[in-house]
């Protein structure tokens, strides 16, 4: 019997699909298994991984929205520690859902995973004091090779959860905050991506 159930194509968006394991547990703690290959293949998910990463990020750090344009990757997300909303923009041409996006809530607690396939912009916000970010990834990193996509653009309306602000026509973080006041956190980088008209796409 499988250790994981898959939601496939999620929100209507072909690729997207939500992982939830099965977590076995007694007094001396729990187990889960947080990959199976071969309920993936049988779920017609055929996926190599080669890298695995992991970042810690304190409340109110936005890091995204990324892709890498020439060697694009699909990616196994989850929270280990804390809890993010992560989203997935579609950016392939071809599809039907292009621009679409979809967010999760990722935390220890729900243990859910979230599988994003080449073509899409990828992003989170932390909600947590902390939050331990792990991803598998079919392909290397390349760091010549990065791209984004304004996290804010309004064309695309990512309803980002407890944040307050207002679009000033950049991906600026200046003026957002947390509903308690945590200012948004982003990277000089993260602040100077453009808008889906204006950023790279996938044939």
């Amino acid at each position: 019997m499988g250790q994981i159930t898959i939601e496939k194509n999620v929100a209507g968006i072909e690729g997207l699909c939500v992982i939830t394991p099965a977590v076995h547990g007694d007094n001396r703690g729990y187990f889960m298994e947080t990959y199976s290959q071969r309920d993936m293949e049988e779920a017609g998910i055929n996926i190599n991984f080669v890298q695995d990463n992991q970042s810690m990020s304190t409340k109110g750090v936005l890091r995204g929205l990324h892709f890498q344009k020439h060697f694009p990757q699909t990616k196994l997300v989850r929270a280990i520690k804390g809890a993010v909303f992560d989203v997935a923009v579609d950016l392939r041409t071809d599809s039907e859902t292009y621009g679409k996006w979809y967010g999760i809530l990722l935390t220890e607690e729900n243990k859910k995973q979230f599988l994003i396939p080449k073509g899409f912009a990828h992003g989170f916000l932390v909600l947590t004091d902390t939050a331990e970010f792990c991803y598998k990834c079919d392909d290397f990193y390349h760091p010549n090779d990065e791209g984004g996509l304004a996290w804010n653009d309004p064309a695309i309306g990512i309803e980002w959860p407890e944040l307050t602000g207002t679009y000033n026509g950049s991906a600026s973080g200046e003026g957002y905050a947390l509903s308690d006041g945590t200012k948004l956190n982003l990277s000089d980088k993260d602040q100077l991506w453009d808008t889906l008209e204006n950023t790279f796409k996938f044939d």
